[in-house]
Order: structure tokens, then sequence, then C-alpha cells
């Protein structure tokens, strides 16, 4: 059954309103770069320390719901939205809240940056009780965020949102592992990298439904300047890459043998490379191939969280 878009009677409670329209099912994803970094962490022999663990997912959920909400506001002023009439709710074409009138482009804006602003009171907390330099980590994180869809820099306008999903999900892994650790590692940033090309494959997928209103509004990632059927192969690249730098990481002593269990994920990701081979063309038929994604994304995260913390 294809789900029901949110209307104003939906949602007629304003605390469910505002907390739908960050799209929490999606903030999974930062939730499992966290997890990879605590278990990293764990997995180096770092004592646990639960109290900035915690506020380390709330500073990682917060963000990404913040970049979620923004991101709907700036579709929004752009057009983009408004004209994608080949939507996959509620994978692509964003959140239809202001859309379908549930919130003002006003109020998702003023929400959004709210949002960040409660990032910053916990990243500040987080920086008092680890070090100074997560201060990097952090500004780096939200730049991305809002760049991302955000004028003047539109950097998924640009082509480059591949490359801010695979930076931004892989900086919630090092800053989670960083505060931990109190410092900086290359383990979660080795860790990190097969998970966070693999939801980079989720935008990437996600852009075949949303292509014709991405390109009438000036969006030109990569699916938009490519044609389908070459556009098609860039899925298998970031898969094929996901893939081969885990094992390598394995083979270099770099991640324990057990990781080599995230491999399980691999079908998933196959199966929904072949319906997006199949349907690319015909984006409202994809819904399946997203879930796919989604699904492969999230057993990978969660086998090498596994793998981790249990080969320490």
């Amino acid at each position: 059954m294809q789900p029901v878009e949110p209307t104003l009677e939906t949602y007629a409670n304003p605390l469910a309103r505002y907390i739908a329209a960050t799209r929490p099912a999606f903030l999974s994803a930062s939730l499992m770069s966290s997890l990879i970094g605590l278990a990293m962490a764990w997995h180096d022999g770092i004592a646990f320390a639960p109290l900035p663990a915690a506020v380390t997912l709330m500073f990682a959920l917060l963000a990404h719901a913040g970049v979620n909400v923004l991101n709907d506001y700036y579709d929004a002023l752009n057009g983009t939205d408004a004209r994608n009439i080949e939507r996959v709710f509620p994978f692509t074409g964003g959140s239809r809240f202001i859309q379908n009138g549930v919130l003002t482009p006003e109020q998702t804006r003023n929400f959004g940056f709210a949002l960040l602003f409660g990032v910053v009171l916990a990243g500040v907390w987080l920086v008092l009780c680890s070090a100074p330099q997560l201060l990097y980590i952090g500004l780096a994180g939200l730049f991305i965020g809002w760049a991302y869809s955000a004028p003047p820099f539109r950097l998924n306008s640009r082509g480059l949102g591949e490359l801010c999903v695979a930076a931004g999900f892989l900086l919630i892994t090092v800053g989670t592992d960083f505060v931990q650790r109190r410092g900086f590692s290359s383990a979660p940033l080795v860790a990190g990298l097969s998970y966070a090309l693999l939801v980079t494959n989720l935008l990437y997928i996600n852009q075949f439904p949303d292509r014709s209103a991405d390109t009438a509004s000036g969006k030109l990632h990569w699916v938009a300047r490519l044609e389908i059927r070459h556009a098609r192969w860039g899925y298998v690249l970031i898969a094929l890459l996901a893939y081969v730098w885990l094992l390598l990481a394995v083979l270099a002593g770099r991640l324990p043998l057990p990781a080599c269990v995230t491999l399980l994920a691999l079908p998933l990701s196959i199966r929904a490379a072949r319906q997006l081979f199949r349907h690319a063309a015909q984006p409202q038929q994809l819904g399946e191939a997203i879930k796919l994604t989604v699904a492969a994304m999230l057993l990978h995260g969660g086998l090498l969280t596994l793998a981790l913390l249990i080969a320490k």
C-alpha cells in the first residue's frame, strides 16, 4: 500500500507535526553511523563513556533532523518539490509538509535553524568533555549539511551531493569515536567509509524519481547530468567501492576478520541494482529498489557494529 502523504488534519497535534517534519524514520542512518563510531572506539580498548555517548547520539540525530527540515525549505524555495510529480513518497520528493499546507515555509525554516541551534549547544558540551579539535568536525558537518541545498553553495546542484553525503555520515562516525577517544584516529575513517558509501547510494537512487523536477529547477546532480542508461552505473560503482573498501580493510588488518559478515548485505545491493537497471526510466517503479538500498545500508551498518564489538 502506498503511504499517505501528510495533511494538516493528519497532524493536528503541533508536537506530532514538528516531529514528523524531521522524517524520523530516516534518522536511523545517522544513528547507525554513531553506533559504528562507538563500536570502533570500544574495539580499540577505549573505556565506554555513557553520558558523552548519549549526547553524541542526540547531536547526530538533531543535526540530521535539522538538515532534513532545511532541505525541505530550500527545495520549496526553488520549486523542486512542488513540480515533482514522479516522486516515490516517502523516499523522494521531500516530506510534502510545505506543499500540503502542514507547515508554512517560514515555520519550516525557523524549525530547521532551531534544530541546528540545539546541535550547537550539544556540540559545545561535547567539546568541553572531550577536546577542542571536535569543533572542527562539528563545523564541517554543519556546513556540509546546510550548504548541500542552501544558496549560494547548493552543492548538490553542482554535482557534489554524493561527496557531501559520504563526508557527512563519515564525520558522524569520526566525531562519535573522537568523543570516546578524546582524540583523532584513522580507525573510524576506515571503519565508517563503507557504510557512508552505502548511505550515499540511497541518495543516488532517490535522485532517479526526482530527476525531471530537479533538472527543471537547476539541481544538476549526476543523475540529472547523465543519460539514464549511463547514470544507472553510478549506483553499481558506489556499491562496489563500499564492499571492496571493506574487504581491503580486512585484508590490511585495519578491520577484524568478522567484519566480513557485512558482505551479507551484498545480495540486497545486487537486487536493488538489478531493479534500478530495469526501471530507471520508469522511476515510480523504483520503490522496491529504494527499500532494498535502505535494507542493505542498515544491515551492513548493524553487522559491522556487531563485528567490531565481538572482535574486541
